[in-house]
């Protein structure tokens, strides 16, 4: 199971030297990757509740967030081999062909680091901030996926979508190797089938593991009714760690609790055959030393006998 690392842009983490410092020795120590996640703005009274809290707030480090890409820019720059990725980019909330031209010079200026994480967020409060309708999303994340496809693979780009319409153009900027690996966030019917037609991945958050991997069968089943190799397709779970002092027990949520209660979480998730799993320790770090001492200890789980 390859081990990727949310990269720090929140809060007490956004800041330049924080991020530079953990993209160089999560770079050095060998880990496979670093991942930002998307967030506009935090608003005062949300109208939508957030997902990932028990009462629906946002946490605080949420008030303050660099942009993803320019995050995962940065610290491609200081780095030598280790993957850059979204996790994701709510992807209506940006013009299409806009992101296709920031995708593949990302992946161009990394080498073919770069792995596009999208999906269609949740927040009725950013969608209006971007002046986009929060309506159709399935639709338009499949139109935003054809939008990149045919800007990253084709000679003469010419497409028209409800958004946008693409005159008969050269876009002569394509990703290193042709393509950027695209991972989708769905937890729909609609969503999954998506990602067994069109997609390089599904990257799950709050999902438990044993569920995320039996659904994870399902889409590649699927797949293979496609025509598609589900073997060219990968499982990368996003674990958001939340660390007690002492262990919590039975009956915890799965990523939380002591260290060596999350570490068996993790290795847990080894077993279950998770591809990549994306330890994200922003809301429960106090410090970059402490964020990485953690991940550090997270991250050395035993290799099973045999292997």
């Amino acid at each position: 199971m390859k081990i990727g690392l949310g990269l720090p842009q929140m809060g007490i983490f956004a800041d330049v030297n924080a991020l530079v410092d953990v993209a160089v020795a999560a770079d050095a120590a060998g880990f496979d990757s670093l991942w930002t996640a998307d967030r506009q703005l935090a608003p005062v009274a949300p109208r939508t509740p957030y997902p990932a809290s028990p009462d629906g707030a946002l946490p605080e480090q949420m008030s303050v967030v660099l942009d993803p890409l320019l995050t995962l820019a940065t610290a491609a720059a200081h780095t030598q081999r280790i993957r850059v990725g979204t996790n994701v980019l709510v992807a209506p909330l940006y013009a299409p062909i806009m992101l296709a031209r920031s995708a593949a010079s990302l992946d161009r200026l990394t080498g073919g680091r770069f792995v596009l994480g999208l999906g269609v967020g949740w927040s009725v409060d950013e969608y209006e901030a971007a002046g986009v309708p929060q309506r159709n999303l399935g639709r338009r994340l499949d139109e935003v996926l054809d939008v990149l496809e045919a800007a990253w693979s084709q000679e003469v780009v010419a497409i028209e979508t409800s958004h946008e319409r693409i005159a008969p153009s050269t876009i002569g900027l394509k990703p290193y190797g042709g393509h950027v690996p695209t991972l989708l966030a769905a937890y729909t019917p609609a969503g999954l089938d998506r990602i067994a037609r069109r997609a390089d991945g599904w990257t799950p958050a709050g999902v438990p593991v044993q569920m995320a991997v039996q659904i994870w069968e399902g889409v590649r089943h699927a797949a293979e009714g496609y025509g598609r190799n589900p073997d060219l397709m990968e499982l990368v779970v996003r674990a958001n760690v939340y660390l007690s002092p002492t262990p919590l027990g039975e009956g915890r949520a799965e990523f939380t609790g002591s260290p060596t209660e999350v570490r068996d979480d993790i290795m847990r998730a080894r077993d279950a055959g998770v591809d990549e799993l994306i330890i994200e320790l922003q809301a429960t770090a106090q410090s970059v030393d402490h964020l990485l001492d953690t991940t550090a200890f997270l991250a050395s789980i035993p290799v099973p006998a045999g292997v």
